[in-house]
């Protein structure tokens, strides 16, 4: 006798967890301002994420060589508040730092290309945990300089780390620029003050950090101080720079750093500044954790049928397209 044929049902097997998407992170130059960058790395720490990539300009390449080496937001505090709370001796490193010219008496009033030796800074104020080439970072990195005389960028990623950075953050009249294989390289800021541009495309997401502020008047005050002047008119044009770079490509998350009312030297109001981020520290997080949920999709069951729906709407926020990466 025949029997009847059972149809037994497969057992769907759980679809595995999506991976989080990985995100290119490039945090923007703007002296002092940029020790706001610390609070939106503690961020991504306290998120548990990494970058897969990161690029810097000028402070921001220090601090991205930092995170790049392995070190946490915290560890990067930590070390900052080291190095500015001691004030005496910061003093006393400073001189130590700048650039000497040679012929005695002469020599001294013979005009000068700067005052301080970025180099020199670096040795001070670096933690010992860094690096000392781009193949021993832990994450991938990108580094901006400007070339003084060829006028263009020089996207720094491989060779040794330190000279890359020194480049990247001499600020003219503050800092000796720093010749590299024929170049002479200063403020990377000059040509890319925030180069998001640089690591589009290379992860699903581009979370851009923008410290370069404005000036800002001060109660009383009528006319800027000449060194204000100075230093201000260079962030003008950065500003300017980053203002139309936005206009034609836009990262997935942009985060303006809130730290305006600040002077490109004022690294002794560390605890100020560190204050005034954390709201944009706050918003990173909370917009980070729905740009990671709206890219976290499940994987549907090959097991049950598939009915097809509306795509859902995804936030305003998000602006990146599917297919980019490389």
């Amino acid at each position: 006798m025949s029997r009847k044929p059972v149809h037994v049902r497969p057992v769907a097997t759980p679809a595995p967890a999506s991976a989080t998407p990985s995100i290119a992170l490039a945090l923007g130059g703007g002296g002092a301002r940029g020790l706001a960058h610390i609070p939106i790395l503690e961020a991504f720490d306290e998120l548990g994420l990494r970058p897969k990539i990161i690029a810097g300009t000028s402070i921001g390449a220090v601090f991205a060589a930092a995170y790049a080496s392995g070190l946490s937001g915290k560890q990067i505090r930590k070390h900052a508040f080291e190095v500015l709370t001691k004030r005496l001796d910061l003093v006393r490193d400073l001189y130590s730092a700048r650039v000497r010219m040679a012929g005695g008496l002469f020599g001294a009033l013979t005009p000068r290309p700067a005052f301080l030796s970025p180099e020199k800074l670096l040795d001070i104020i670096l933690p010992p945990q860094i690096a000392r080439d781009f193949a021993h970072l832990t994450t991938p990195l990108k580094i901006v300089a400007s070339d003084f005389y060829a006028q263009e960028a020089v996207v720094f990623s491989s060779g040794p780390l330190r000279p890359a950075v020194a480049a990247s953050m001499a600020l003219p009249v503050i800092f000796h620029p720093v010749e590299l294989e024929g170049r002479v390289l200063i403020d990377g800021g000059l040509v890319n003050p925030l180069p998001f541009d640089l690591v589009a495309g290379m992860a699903d997401l581009t979370v851009a950090v923008d410290v370069s502020g404005m000036p800002t008047r001060r109660p009383g005050q009528t006319m800027p101080k000449a060194w204000e002047a100075l230093f201000a008119s260079n962030f003008i044009f950065e500003r300017t720079i980053i203002r139309e770079k936005l206009k034609r490509r836009q990262p997935d998350l942009y985060l303006d750093a809130g730290t305006s009312r600040f002077q490109i030297l004022d690294f002794l109001k560390i605890d100020e500044i560190l204050a005034a981020a954390e709201p944009a520290k706050e918003r990173a997080k909370a917009q980070l954790a729905r740009m990671l949920e709206a890219e976290t999709l499940p994987i549907a069951d090959a097991a049950e049928p598939v009915t097809e729906l509306a795509a859902p709407r995804r936030p305003a926020l998000l602006k990146r397209k599917r297919g980019r990466k490389s």
